[in-house]
This record gives structure tokens, C-alpha cells and sequence, in this order.
């Protein structure tokens, strides 16, 4: 009789198990549904040439300088840039050209996945920057001896491993939910809050790992940025020189423009306390978070930074002339 009502409960189940998940993305557009794809197209193609082309001038070492840590961190952080918009972008502009979009249970998953493992590489170059400036700024006779190789790629292999390696304790306990009943996810693309909603089975031990992976990588990495600037600028304050502290602050203030965007985004959507949330808040955010940071953080870096200016422009006077040499013969 046991192993009949067994049977029935796991007959049950798989006939009831959500096999896709429909995203509605952004509703009720109506004529502005071609104006917005053209904005969401225009910005993911910007974010990606404009990140790329950061990524390939430094990499190119066409300055002296493009060698140092900072600018070596910033490398990185445009490659994160264009992962974390390609996780989103071309699937919203699928969606909003086809309307909602279905989703396969597995291929939700693997986009939350990775999108969860681009935000956290993100983060941790955020921190691990804050901390070469500190170091930079308020320890510059031991800065070549602390920041060395070994060190320098330390801090990337760290902020690279706990991206990926982190989101998969999350995304094991996720794959044990079941999700039997209703598929619809109002949002466009698949976040951990919508999905944990629709699933039927206890969720607790997830919740309590997501927010122990936020504390971790929102709120204990925002402190280490905020006591490293508050010694950053005691360090700026004391300093006789005004142009040294001129050059002080623009090497700084470019990075803690992109700290605040992006960290007060994240810290609204995923350690807000109230669960409660507004899907249309939670999407204006999630927007700008995915999209509008990763196109304005390369031209934060490139307006706030001479020596990337610099390096465009010895670049593409480099380019003029070869161009025009070859016309000539």
C-alpha cells in the first residue's frame, strides 16, 4: 500500500514538473516596442566595441604605463563587462521583438548561473582595485614590492574563481527544487528571486545560502571599499602637494564612480530586507545593472583617465598614418 501511494506521489510529480519558463520581459510597450530593441541594441553594441576596444589597447601595451596593476585590473573588468551584458542583452531583444520568450528549465538555470558568476567577478575586481589604489596612494614606496607579479595575478585568479566557483553552491541547491506549478517569470531574464517564488518544494536552505553569498560578496567587500577610501583620502588630505593630490583623486575618483553605480544597484536588489519587492523596481534596476553600467563604466574610466586618452589617441594617430602611407603608395 506504501509503495503504491509512492508511486502515485512520483507519478504525480513528473506529470506536473515545469519544463520551460516563460520570461515577460518588458510589457505593455506598445509604439515604443521598436524605439526601445533600437536603445537595448544601441547600448549592448556600444558596451561591447567600447569595453573591447579598453581590453585591446591595454593588452597592446601601447604605453609604457598600460603595464601597471591598475590597468591590468581595468582589462578585466571590461572582459566582465561584455560577459554580464551577453548573458542578458540578446535574449531581451529576442523578447522584445518576439514578445515572451520560453526558456528551457535547464537553460534558465545556466543563465542565472552565469550571470550570478559575472556579477561576482565584478565585484571582487571592484574590491581587489580598491585595495591597489590604497596601496597606490597610502603605501607608494612599498607599492612595486606589494603589488608584484605574483600578487597581481593572485588577485585575479581569486576574483575569477570565486565568480564561477561560488554560484555553484547556489545552482546545486537549486537543481534539487521542484517546480511544479506555475512557469511565468516576470522579469527578462532569469534572477534567483522570481525563480525561488515559482518553486513548490522548501527553498530555505537556498535563501539562506543566497544571502550568505550577498553578505559576503556585497556587504563585506563594500566595507573593505569603504575603509580602503576612507584611508585613500586621510592619506589625499595630508598631502602637501596640490597637484598631487589633484592626481590623487582622478586616479580615484573614476573607480569609486563605478563602485557606487554598480554596488548601490546590487545592494538594493539582492540585500534589501524587504522580500516584497516591485517587479518594476526590481527590472529598472536589474536594467541598469546588466546594461546602462557595463556601457557607462568604460566611459567613466576613459573621461576620468588621462592616460587612457592618451593611448587612444597615440593609437589612432598610429593607425592615421599608416592608413595614409599606404594610400601613398
Amino acid at each position: 500500500m506504501l509503495f503504491l501511494i509512492n508511486s502515485q506521489e512520483v507519478l504525480k510529480r513528473n506529470q506536473t514538473k515545469v519544463v520551460e519558463f516563460i520570461l515577460l520581459g518588458f510589457q505593455n510597450l506598445g509604439l515604443f516596442r521598436i524605439p526601445f530593441f533600437i536603445f537595448i541594441a544601441f547600448l549592448y553594441t556600444a558596451t561591447v566595441t567600447a569595453n573591447l576596444s579598453i581590453f585591446l589597447l591595454i593588452s597592446s601595451r601601447s604605453s609604457s604605463k598600460m603595464n601597471s596593476p591598475m590597468y591590468i585590473f581595468l582589462s578585466h573588468l571590461s572582459i566582465s563587462d561584455i560577459l554580464i551584458s551577453t548573458t542578458v542583452a540578446p535574449k531581451t531583444l529576442q523578447m522584445i521583438l518576439l514578445g515572451n520568450t520560453s526558456l528551457p528549465a535547464l537553460g534558465c538555470i545556466t543563465q542565472l548561473y552565469f550571470l550570478g558568476a559575472f556579477t561576482i567577478l565584478e565585484c571582487c575586481l571592484l574590491t581587489v582595485m580598491s585595495y591597489d589604489r590604497y596601496l597606490a596612494i597610502c603605501r607608494p614606496l612599498r607599492y612595486t614590492s606589494v603589488m608584484n607579479v605574483k600578487l597581481l595575478n593572485s588577485l585575479i585568479t581569486y576574483s575569477w574563481m570565486v565568480g564561477f566557483l561560488q554560484p555553484l553552491i547556489t545552482h546545486t541547491l537549486i537543481l534539487q527544487l521542484d517546480f511544479c506549478g506555475p512557469n511565468v517569470i516576470d522579469h527578462f531574464f532569469c534572477d534567483v528571486a522570481p525563480l525561488l517564488e515559482l518553486s513548490c518544494s522548501d527553498r530555505t536552505w537556498v535563501e539562506i545560502e543566497v544571502s550568505i553569498v550577498a553578505l559576503f560578496v556585497g556587504l563585506f567587500q563594500m566595507l573593505f571599499i569603504i575603509i580602503t577610501y576612507i584611508l585613500i583620502f586621510y592619506s589625499i588630505f595630508n598631502m602637501s602637494s596640490k597637484a598631487g593630490k589633484e592626481k590623487a583623486l582622478s586616479t580615484c575618483s573614476s573607480h569609486l564612480a563605478v563602485v557606487c553605480t554598480y554596488y548601490g544597484t546590487l545592494i538594493i536588489l539582492y540585500l534589501s530586507p524587504a522580500r516584497g519587492y516591485s517587479f518594476s523596481l526590481n527590472k529598472m534596476l536589474s536594467f541598469i545593472n546588466t546594461m546602462v553600467t557595463p556601457f557607462f563604466n568604460p566611459i567613466i574610466y576613459t573621461m576620468r583617465n588621462q592616460e587612457i586618452r592618451m593611448a587612444f589617441k597615440v593609437l589612432l594617430f598610429y593607425k592615421q598614418n599608416n592608413f595614409s602611407s599606404l594610400r601613398l603608395k
